[in-house]
């Protein structure tokens, strides 16, 4: 069986980007988690502790969205490993990040970037 939870459209102001005025002004991000992680165990016990919390992800992925990068592979990547580092029972991660409304001449809603890894052995 595979087994996935999902947090889809975690949405934070933060200051990422190249240009200067993105690092003063901030945009709207937004995060969409798939992990997958065997959830067997707390299928049957009904215990918190027998699987991820969405809780403790959110934070961790906060406290990343909250440190500024130029690039949001930059940030994807440190949120990837924040993951792996907090949560052993993550085996693989699918990450999307967006940027709402990125300061270029199109006429764009979201730019951002998609991840597939499984965890490094």
């Amino acid at each position: 069986m595979e087994s996935y939870i999902l947090l889809n459209n975690l949405r934070f102001f933060a200051h990422h980007g190249v240009g200067e005025q993105e690092t003063i002004v901030g945009n709207e991000f937004t995060v969409c988690l798939k992990l997958q992680v065997d959830i067997s165990h707390a299928m049957e016990t009904d215990n918190v502790t027998d699987t991820v919390s969405y809780a403790d992800v959110y934070e961790a992925v906060k406290t990343e969205m909250d440190i500024p990068s130029k690039l949001l592979e930059h940030v994807a990547g440190r949120i990837i490993r924040s993951l792996f580092d907090k949560f052993p029972t993550i085996e693989g991660i699918e990450l999307q990040l967006f940027k709402r409304t990125p300061p270029m001449e199109a006429d764009i809603e979201t730019a951002g970037v998609e991840i597939k890894v499984k965890r490094p052995l």
